[in-house]
């Protein structure tokens, strides 16, 4: 199908995959940093965001989705996903490795293993209030010591600032609230059925780097580092104090090292900036 993108910049493309539930725009953590020095391409996925449909799909159809967009493309790209973005990075360079100049990889795993906690109807309950307050007043800190600590979101960030929060309304209740059923029931048939491609990462030989987050419970950095050491040529960081959404924790201490991996690989040489605002 045709997808919704966000296109950005000029120069090598990045092709960069939002996580479920997600959209394009929440990885404009990355986008705004990335895209004065390269061509940043965010899709929503099929069933999530604007790319709307009505007809259940499984999860290889986003792969066909993509690869769509790579054809597209007039050289080799980067990849950058994160959670099942990553995923569909490592998937991508499985099926189409002379269109894929490298992968960076957050918060992911070829065989992810999750360790997330019994949810009770309490969680619901201060989630959900929680989000709401924080979408109509984002970053406040009384709903962050009050609801937000006590809520899921617990389970998402480490460090409970204004700016996590900020984040969370902008970009992650609305991809909550704009991904589809269809999305959630492709995703869980997935997960039913198992996922492990270790097995095949020898044959991924480009350059990448895992970003993984000490706190994690949606995606252990354990599987994350399982990962890292299995392909070929991959460099791995570990960040304390963080969790799954962890782009939105240290948002500059991430770009500040991608930067830096990108230079060392000759993607970019003219230097780019070490933080960015927010």
């Amino acid at each position: 199908m045709e997808l919704s993108v966000e296109l950005r910049g000029q120069g090598m493309p990045i092709l960069c995959l939002h996580g479920h539930p997600g959209t394009g725009r929440c990885m404009a953590v990355f986008t705004d940093y990335l895209s004065p020095y390269f061509q940043t391409i965010a899709p929503d996925l099929r069933g999530y965001g604007r790319s709307r449909t009505t007809q259940p799909f499984a999860m290889e159809q986003h792969l066909d989705d993509l690869s769509a967009l790579l054809e597209r493309l007039d050289q080799p790209c980067l990849l950058l996903g994160w959670s099942l973005g990553g995923i569909l990075a490592m998937e991508l360079a499985l099926r189409h490795p002379e269109k894929i100049a490298g992968i960076i990889l957050v918060g992911t795993a070829a065989r992810p293993v999750g360790r997330h906690p019994a949810i009770t109807w309490q969680d619901n309950l201060f989630t959900g209030l929680a989000g709401i307050i924080n979408w109509v007043i984002p970053g406040w800190p009384w709903n962050i010591a009050t609801l937000g600590q006590r809520s899921l979101f617990r389970h998402l960030i480490s460090q409970h600032s204004v700016q996590a929060y900020r984040y969370i309304a902008q970009a992650g209740t609305p991809a909550f609230l704009q991904t589809s059923k269809l999305a959630n029931r492709a995703l869980m048939t997935a997960l039913r059925q198992g996922y492990n491609r270790l097995g095949e990462l020898h044959q991924i030989q480009q350059p990448c780097l895992m970003l993984a987050a000490a706190n994690d419970v949606h995606i252990t950095p354990e599987s994350s580092q399982e990962t890292a050491a299995t392909l070929p040529n991959c460099e791995w960081r570990l960040y304390d104090n963080v969790a799954h959404l962890m782009p939105w924790e240290i948002g500059p201490r991430l770009c500040h090292d991608i930067g830096d991996w990108l230079e060392k690989h000759g993607f970019i040489s003219i230097g780019i900036p070490t933080v960015i605002d927010g």
